[in-house]
């Protein structure tokens, strides 16, 4: 097996050495394991990226240091280690020292037994209740609801992936916390285990409660994605049909009333209502007939396939689509 730790790394440099220390232990410690820890510096103004050069001088064989421009967030930095990493196994990990390397050989003994996601759920979190724990629990909630993947702990960085599960999307925004959902999409087998969590020892967390705000955000785009990248019409129009059959409904009962009860439809404002939830279910689908022709020329002119492959016996050579 060949892994890679990505650790994405924002003014952590009192961390690193200590971090890097107890990942060489971890690791260094599994027969047969080839393994390389990437660092990506996300613009840290601390000192971290000349810490980080120091060590992949002192271990060239394992350690990697990235140094991006400025601050781009967690996700890029997470994206730009991803992209620059060559194993087969993927193990993300935060650089704080809250995370522990201790607990990557567990999640590893769960993908050599065939799982492809093996997220880490912190049982005994050591953050203040009020503005981690509890807005966490909340979003775990919710984004279990909404994706139907159904984790304890969809903010904790510690997961192990497989590399294939994480090709065929780009993550923006803080996205990075949905991947077993986008992998789940593709028929990922998700588990989950109990990982340590330890309290900050250095450095002030990155954290705060307008990163829930940005994850509700980022949900949206994610149910999207995932329900109805591939079918849009389904979305759109379903929406346009049921603002025409309301349109509908509200003139059956003006027209009711009019012949009933002599009332002009006219002088009702629900009429201009009614005409006005008309037209936007009309332009609703129109827009889900757009959405339909961008989605297959997204997936036709780059050539994406509208499915995934676990694995191929007895067909070697052949090009995907093609039959003989």
């Amino acid at each position: 097996m060949h892994l890679s730790l990505i650790l994405p790394v924002f003014n952590e440099k009192e961390n690193l050495a200590t971090l890097y220390a107890r990942i060489q232990k971890t690791l260094g410690g599994m027969p047969g394991l080839a393994w390389e820890a990437v660092f990506v510096d996300d613009g840290s103004q601390d000192g971290s990226p000349a810490v980080l050069e120091e060590l992949a001088a002192q271990d060239p064989e394992h350690a990697r240091a990235i140094l991006l421009r400025r601050n781009y967030g967690q996700t890029a930095a997470i994206a730009a280690g991803i992209d620059h990493s060559q194993g087969e196994v993927i193990v993300l990990m935060d650089a704080d020292l809250q995370n522990d390397p201790a607990d990557i050989p567990i999640m590893l003994e769960q993908i050599e037994q065939g799982m492809d996601v093996v997220s880490g759920w912190r049982q005994d979190r050591q953050d203040i209740f009020l503005t981690r724990v509890l807005p966490s629990r909340m979003a775990n909630w919710l984004i279990s609801k909404v994706t139907g993947v159904h984790l304890h702990d969809y903010g904790c960085t510690l997961k192990a992936y497989r590399r294939e599960v994480l090709t065929g999307f780009r993550l923006y925004g803080e996205m990075h916390r949905f991947i077993p959902a986008y992998a789940h999409s593709v028929g990922a087998r998700i588990c989950e285990v109990p990982v340590r969590h330890h309290a900050r020892e250095h450095g002030r967390t990155k954290y705060g409660l307008n990163r829930t705000v940005k994850v509700l955000l980022d949900l949206f785009t994610v149910k999207f994605l995932i329900g109805y990248a591939n079918k849009p019409i389904y979305l759109f129009g379903g929406a346009g049909i049921v603002l025409i059959v309301l349109s509908g409904l509200t003139l059956a009962f003006l027209l009711v009333r009019r012949l009933g009860w002599h009332i002009s439809v006219l002088q009702s404002p629900l009429f201009q209502m009614s005409a006005m939830v008309f037209i936007l279910g009309v332009q609703s689908i129109l827009m889900g007939l757009i959405a339909e022709l961008l989605a297959r020329t997204y997936h036709e002119s780059q050539q994406k396939p509208t499915y995934t492959v676990r694995k191929l016996v007895g067909i070697s050579g052949r090009p995907p689509g093609k039959t003989v």
